[in-house]
């Protein structure tokens, strides 16, 4: 986790109108946020790689993900994200379903 990263997430969560239909309060939601914090490792970025990614503001996760020597960077946004100008061949870029599809072949043998 970094501080752009928390930034989005509790800006995502801000939105009320994303969670009209949701079964969780926003009680709930920040009770299940913070249990996800509470797992996450807080990384220090300290070398910035740009310019990457077409779209400025997603560069973060690239850094973070370097940064923190992860694996994957699971988003609904593959598209922007998995086309930078740089490559980093360990690193794999994918939405959830792809990344528990995954993490089930190799994991849950």
């Amino acid at each position: 986790m970094g501080n752009a990263l928390m930034a989005e997430y509790e800006d995502v969560l801000s939105r009320e109108s994303l969670f009209a239909d949701c079964i969780l309060s926003a009680e709930e939601r920040g009770a299940l946020f913070e249990a996800f914090l509470s797992v996450c490792s807080w990384i220090r970025i300290s070398y910035l790689w740009r310019p990457n990614l077409k779209d400025e503001a997603d560069n973060h996760l690239i850094e973070l993900a370097v940064a923190g020597n992860a694996d994957w960077v699971v988003t609904r946004n593959v598209r922007d994200v998995a086309h930078g100008e740089l490559v980093f061949p360990h690193l794999k870029i994918g939405n959830a379903g792809t990344f528990l599809e995954q993490w089930r072949s190799t994991w849950a043998r």
